[in-house]
């Protein structure tokens, strides 16, 4: 009995040494997981040993390193277009380009045009459209692709195109689309031609438990079709109806359709994923020539993921909201922040900009809901306004600031997006898409619910110590 205590002490000590040592791990973190680990020992070191760290798996990691020293840059298929490199972008915005650049390598392009879509439906019409009038190559990639019938209309598309002998290739997140996985369509796709690849595959769970966390995933949106027509934002490949959680329909998605050459950064983004995953080599896939409508409009691809720098997507967020001037609009399903992007927006609505951000009513997640709803008394203190809309589960992921800048895409304002995830966005600078980002937007708020600060104030003990207790958790994740 005695040695048996002596080995959970000896675990205990070795496990908060190492939760003290790592690098990459903030104050408030160390601190929750010191005291699970003392205060619940053998659950607390087992949740550490498989939830504490973000580790993906050291053959992973050495498969993306390979990738990306393999990939050669994309500038240098563009260097001879220099007007398409270097798009005139104000320096008052200068940074944000930067601070992208940064994270994935990519400069902005400029030469682009983009169309925010109507809804979910019209956005996989639009899609099948492409495919159906694809020439060269299809590129897909889905954190969510259901057997619905979204799911089905995406699959026959790319078997059309398969079966006219244009390369295709689709790639879905092992467990978020599992369901896909299990159906005919997914053998089906296969026997048409269509290369199939499955993200971050888990096989044997205790087995996978031992080389990496399993809870990492692959949450990335990508379409692109000749590396000239591109998708990103914030929805899936399934139905509004979402048949996996219907009781929180309709989700309510924005999904953006650039044509020029950011396609190119999307596909290079899609490419790195696909030779981590998929036996098969298509760099010597990348001799299109480069479609552009010039000038177009500049915009940038911005990929993170746990083999990206820690905190990458924070920081893009945090320098977007300490560059507005006016008027910062944020829609996010998931708000569970780190400390500096929380005081990120408090000082936003503190200096003055007008600063709005729009939460599902409903979130089917009632941890995150409960964690979310601990940050609105000081959001709301500081002067942040906040909304929470009713008629579905508003899943877009956007934020527009001084109706010049535009970011869309996959990221939510969680900690999943921020350390566990491979998500994907596109950062635009133009007045034009912003505006009609903005609009959109605007429709959200005429559906929605204004949530004041008296109301949070009379919120019952019990309510606030459940959306207390559930924020306590964050820096567990």
């Amino acid at each position: 009995m005695l040695t048996a205590s002596l080995i959970t002490i000896a675990i205990e000590f070795a496990l908060v040494m190492r939760v003290m040592l790592r690098s990459h791990r903030e104050p408030m973190s160390r601190v929750a997981w010191v005291a699970v680990i003392a205060l619940i020992p053998v659950v607390g070191c087992l949740a550490y040993i498989l939830f504490g760290e973000v580790n993906i798996g050291r053959s992973h990691i050495r498969r993306r390193q390979k990738v990306m020293e393999g990939i050669p840059p994309l500038q240098d298929k563009l260097a001879d277009q220099n007007e398409i490199l270097q798009p005139e972008i104000p320096s008052l915005y200068q940074h944000l380009f930067q601070t992208g650049h940064s994270i994935s390598g990519f400069h902005p392009l400029g030469g682009n045009t983009a169309r925010l879509m109507t809804d979910s439906n019209a956005t996989i019409d639009a899609m099948v459209a492409d495919i159906d009038a694809a020439q060269h190559c299809v590129h897909l990639l889905f954190y969510i692709w259901l057997p619905d019938e979204s799911g089905q209309k995406m699959a026959n598309a790319l078997k059309r195109a398969a079966r006219r002998g244009i390369p295709c290739r689709a790639m879905v997140d092992c467990l978020g689309s599992r369901d896909l996985v299990r159906s005919r369509y997914w053998k089906e796709m296969q026997e048409a031609g269509v290369q199939v690849a499955e993200a971050l595959r888990v096989g044997n769970p205790f087995l996978r438990m031992l080389k990496g966390r399993i809870d990492l995933r692959n949450h990335r949106k990508i379409l692109v079709v000749d590396q000239q027509v591109t998708y990103c934002g914030s929805q899936n490949c399934a139905d509004p109806e979402f048949l996996i959680k219907a009781k929180y329909a309709p989700w309510v998605d924005a999904m953006i359709r650039f044509e020029g050459p950011i396609a190119w950064q999307n596909d290079q983004l899609f490419t790195r994923d696909w030779l981590t995953y998929a036996q098969e080599d298509i760099q010597d896939n990348g001799n299109l020539p480069i479609h552009s409508e010039l000038p177009g409009i500049p915009a940038q691809v911005i990929g993170t993921g746990p083999t990206v720098r820690f905190s990458a997507m924070p920081e893009l967020f945090e320098s977007l909201m300490h560059a507005a001037r006016r008027e910062l609009t944020i829609t996010t399903p998931y708000y569970v922040p780190d400390e500096s992007l929380q005081l990120a927006l408090c000082a936003a609505a503190y200096r003055g900009v007008d600063t709005k951000i729009i939460f599902p009513a409903r979130n089917d997640s009632r941890i995150v809901a409960a964690a979310s709803r601990s940050y609105y008394y000081d959001l709301l203190r500081a002067g942040v306004q906040i909304f929470e809309y009713e008629p579905g589960l508003l899943h877009s992921k956007t934020l527009t600031l001084d109706g010049d800048i535009t970011l869309v895409g996959s990221a939510n304002m969680d900690r999943r997006s921020f350390e566990l995830n491979y998500e994907n966005n596109i950062l635009v600078y133009d007045s034009v898409l912003t505006q009609a980002v903005c609009q959109r937007q605007q429709e959200y708020l005429k559906q929605s619910s204004r949530v004041t600060l008296e109301s949070v104030s009379e919120w019952s003990v019990g309510k606030r110590l459940w959306n207390n207790s559930m924020a306590i958790l964050g820096p567990l994740l």
